[in-house]
């Protein structure tokens, strides 16, 4: 039995080259093969198919069974799965590893003071702009709470409540445990009650009920500090590759502009 087309474009996902996806799915169909029947059963050239045999080992998906000729046996698919998964984990934690490490340097340091000094140089309109993408926006927002010093206030939809909730949900909690002062405007329903639930145990949240919303801008915003702001210029129902967010570190538009319209419909608010 030879794998499908579909089935060897599925591997390029987990990470297998074409050689690669044709030598494992023929090994498998055999259990046991040499490198030669291989080549000859794929069309792989003979000279690549030791090659891609010791790569599938070391990702794997085969094991090596010392004999004469050299034979490989294959590794079930569930199996295989696991240790690529098992392979990608290691790589992140060894990544991650680093990154903890090279922020506890004073190279971190160093970068962190040439960025203040270049940024004390720059009017505040420079610092502004828009994101493109949900999630490079996720990532923004992400962002800007992560580096809250006093004070978040956000004022979002139903919908944005659970992505609040979804993406952000560590932050919340991170934010509440270093004191800051959080609050949350939307409307919480039945669709969102669970994003609710999680959210107001770390933050004030205060539900904006249909009648108020006739009378509040429907849409997202946050503002961090009195100091920066983020407003989505597109509407929930975008496609995630075109929703965009204006985003400013103008404390004119951040406190004087944006921060009374929160504070107003916080004012007319109440808990759900």
């Amino acid at each position: 039995m030879v794998a499908s087309q579909e089935t060897l474009d599925a591997l390029e996902d987990v990470g297998l080259n074409m050689y690669e996806r044709k030598i494992y799915a023929a090994l498998i169909s055999r259990g046991v093969s040499t490198a030669g029947e291989l080549s000859e059963m794929t069309g792989v050239p003979r000279s690549r198919s030791y090659d891609v045999l010791e790569s599938l080992a070391e990702k794997g998906f085969a094991i090596l069974k010392p004999s004469k000729p050299m034979k490989y046996v294959a590794v079930p698919p569930e199996d295989a799965l696991e240790n690529v998964k098992n392979v990608h984990r290691q790589e992140l934690e060894e990544k991650l590893e680093k990154l903890d490490r090279f922020k506890d340097t004073k190279a971190v340091d160093e970068l962190q003071t040439l960025y203040d000094q270049g940024v004390s140089r720059v009017e505040p309109a420079e610092m502004s702009g828009a994101v493109k993408g949900r999630y490079n926006v996720q990532k923004h927002v992400g962002n800007m709470l992560r580096d809250a010093d006093n004070e978040i206030k956000i004022l979002t939809t139903e919908d944005g409540l659970k992505d609040l909730h979804e993406h952000h949900a560590e932050l919340f909690e991170e934010a509440q445990d270093a004191g800051l002062e959080l609050r949350v405007l939307a409307p919480v329903t039945d669709e969102n009650r669970e994003a609710y639930e999680a959210i107001a145990d770390h933050a004030e949240v205060r539900h904006l009920s249909e009648e108020e919303l006739e009378h509040t801008p429907e849409g997202r915003f946050v503002i961090v500090d009195d100091e920066k702001m983020a407003l989505s210029l597109t509407d929930d129902d975008i496609h995630d590759t075109q929703d965009t967010v204006f985003w400013s570190e103008s404390e004119h538009a951040a406190s004087n502009a944006l921060g009374p319209v929160f504070d107003l419909v916080w004012s007319n608010s109440s808990a759900p």
